[in-house]
């Protein structure tokens, strides 16, 4: 039987938020409903763990949900950091900083020519979307279930990350004119996409080359050569979101392990080192159709930030082979040591990894697409993750949310965290104490 947190200080901080913040969290998967329990406020960071505002300590693995890469509070990006900010924290107007940052990422993702800076990865999906429907002169977009790019909303249909969570619909407020525009099929149906692409005036089909919201579910093999094959028949640009995968699986991304080239990478998360930045990118003849080389217009006061570029100019920078090679095979001795204290424990779990990303399916069948994942007994994976927050681990609040482990962490984080999770396991056997 676990102790319970000591959560005080957490607890009054969510009474105040709720007062003047929509359910006390500014993005909603925070609120932790889907895991049973209130939100835990986090004071501050320290390598690959979070102290909370009560003083309890966790090995963090959501690393502000995957841009952390090197773990919180790195030197080198904290010195990047300081160095910019004392010239000036926004200009409205182009700095040496961009230009680098563009160079880097056309250097390291196959067909990225040219760059977009924006915000957030909703504005870049947006922006790819907008794109893609002004190169064909088509308004038809295809997408996977559960996949989820961002809040805009044509592509709010059946989605993952925080909606899945939520157990909400497509979302109130979204027009049925919107959805319209949006076929949505099972991820690795290949039936099914040779169906919605036949024939089709598709303007573009959007995919995650290695989907991680709705946990994590690889393409089955040939799936994205399929992708390539019918965007390329029916006349669609292929628009890969590495939004999560860039930069984390590999230097190039999905689509460097992958082979399989997109029209439109949209990026995020660690290309921001941490700050909010993300990026969309393709061929030179494309992107010159954006604003103001071309008609397409977008824009954005922040987009480009300089202290958003210098962080992900520094993450960037640390990213070598040997990085790389460390974050693997700490994802895969976690994966391994999971499943070895799953078994010992007598739990049926699906546990899918990738450099970098994992996932715990309480499941007897393997996931292969959102349906299989919704599937899974939500309800025990939400008492193993309150386990494991009492034994000072913290997985993300969520299912349909990959666990994102970093450079951060170390040999003994390993073991503890395989220890905690062995005993978290045995719990579930117990009754649960409850503060």
């Amino acid at each position: 039987m676990s102790a319970a947190l000591t959560d005080t200080r957490s607890a009054e901080l969510y009474e105040r938020a709720q007062r003047r913040i929509p359910g006390g969290v500014n993005s909603p998967v925070r609120a932790m409903r889907s895991i049973g329990r209130d939100p835990i406020f986090i004071d501050r960071g320290e390598g690959a763990e979070i102290l909370d505002v009560d003083g309890n300590r966790y090995i963090d693995y959501v690393c502000s949900w995957g841009p952390l890469i090197h773990g919180h509070a790195y030197p080198r990006v904290l010195a990047a950091l300081r160095e910019t900010a004392a010239k000036g924290t926004s200009f409205g107007a182009p700095t040496a900083g961009e230009v680098r940052l563009a160079e880097m990422v056309a250097e390291r993702m196959q067909g990225v020519e040219m760059l977009r800076m924006t915000s957030s990865g909703t504005e870049a999906s947006m922006t790819a979307i907008r794109l893609a429907r002004a190169a064909t002169g088509r308004e038809h977009v295809l997408k996977f279930a559960g996949a989820y790019h961002g809040h805009l909303d044509g592509l709010l249909a059946e989605a993952g990350s925080g909606l899945a969570t939520q157990a909400l619909p497509a979302s109130p407020g979204v027009p049925e004119s919107a959805a319209a525009q949006t076929i949505v099929i099972p991820w690795n149906d290949e039936a099914a996409l040779r169906a919605s692409t036949a024939g089709s005036e598709l303007a573009a089909i959007i995919a995650e080359p290695l989907p991680a919201n709705m946990g994590l579910v690889p393409p089955a093999p040939g799936f994205l050569e399929l992708l390539r094959e019918r965007a390329d028949q029916c006349g669609a640009l292929l628009l890969l979101d590495e939004v999560i995968s860039g930069f984390r699986v590999a230097r190039g991304g999905a689509q460097e392990l992958s082979g399989v080239q997109a029209d439109l990478t949209i990026m995020g998360k660690v290309i921001g080192g941490g700050l909010p930045a993300a990026a969309l990118g393709g061929a030179t003849e494309l992107m010159r159709m954006l604003a103001p080389a071309g008609a397409v217009y977008q824009a954005g006061t922040l987009s480009g930030n300089p202290l958003a570029v210098a962080a992900g100019i520094a993450t960037l920078e640390l990213l070598d082979e040997d990085a790389y090679e460390r974050l693997a095979d700490y994802t895969a001795r976690l994966a391994a040591g999971l499943r070895e204290a799953a078994h010992a424990a007598g739990r049926a779990v699906q546990i899918v990894s990738a450099t970098g990303l994992l996932t715990v399916f309480f499941s007897d069948e393997p996931i292969a697409n959102f349906g299989q994942a919704t599937r899974s007994d939500l309800a025990l994976y939400a008492r193993w993750c309150r386990e494991l927050l009492a034994r000072g681990v913290y997985p993300p609040p969520s299912q349909f949310e990959a666990w994102f482990p970093s450079l951060a962490h170390s040999e003994e984080q390993l073991q503890r965290t395989l220890a905690a999770a062995a005993a978290a396991f045995a719990a579930l056997e117990q009754p649960e104490l409850v503060a």
